[in-house]
């Protein structure tokens, strides 16, 4: 009788610690990640024609479409693209005062895979013209001498240091008007725009490599690294 005794105050108290961890969690419920749904750039097997028809049509003014870039009060997310790559000097005057969020990075090497690096921004002049430092700053420091990787970061890092033509790709934000404005720009490839609602931070982005000449895919990566 006692032992039984003493486990109904137990289990009553067990009880009602899994009714008040109940409540809890209905009180604060664990936030569900968002779902990303929203892209910039071409898909990984896409015809680089194709691609490019599909950026010039999210640009296009159609009045039946509430997604559409045809309202100038409404501001878009878009990606620019460019024939090849550009200085940042070059790419902040190709965004003509649109502003621009991140900066899209790579250092071409003949038959060399090389990373694309993103660097976010305010906006400003100096912001753009300096993200190629700050990019060659990231790549700086790789270990393993010997290692293919290191030494394809390690002259990565020396070019972008020394303000190397490297920019593929920008991250701005504009009006439908500003944007097809960018759009005519010399150099400039294709400029892709997401619909107003897109919010920052959201969407995932794949750079449209001047590389990508027919089709969109992995590129060789069977020539020498040269030294940085």
């Amino acid at each position: 009788m006692t032992r039984m005794s003493g486990a109904a105050p137990a289990t009553a108290s067990a009880l009602a610690a899994v009714v008040l961890l109940f409540a809890v969690g209905i009180a604060n419920p664990v936030p569900r990640p968002g779902v990303n749904t929203d892209t910039l750039g071409p898909d990984t097997g896409e015809a680089v024609a194709e691609y490019v028809a599909r950026a010039e049509a999210s640009l296009a003014v159609d009045s039946t479409d509430p997604d559409s870039a045809g309202s100038d009060s409404e501001m878009h997310w878009a990606l620019v693209s460019f024939d090849a790559e550009v200085s940042p000097a070059r790419a902040y005057d190709a965004a003509r005062n649109v502003r621009i969020a991140q900066v899209l990075l790579r250092v071409p090497i003949e038959r060399v895979q090389t990373q694309v690096i993103t660097v976010g921004v305010p906006g400003t002049e100096a912001s753009v013209l300096g993200s190629a430092a700050v990019a060659g700053s990231r790549l700086h420091g790789s270990t393993g001498q010997w290692d293919r990787q290191a030494q394809i970061d390690a002259v990565s890092s020396a070019r972008l240091l020394e303000g190397c033509e490297c920019v593929v790709g920008l991250i701005v934000r504009g009006s439908g008007g500003q944007l097809r404005t960018v759009d005519t720009g010399d150099g400039v490839r294709a400029v892709e725009a997401l619909p107003p609602d897109a919010i920052a931070g959201r969407f995932a982005v794949r750079a449209l490599l001047p590389d990508y000449v027919d089709v969109v895919g992995p590129l060789p990566d069977d020539g020498p690294v040269p030294a940085p």
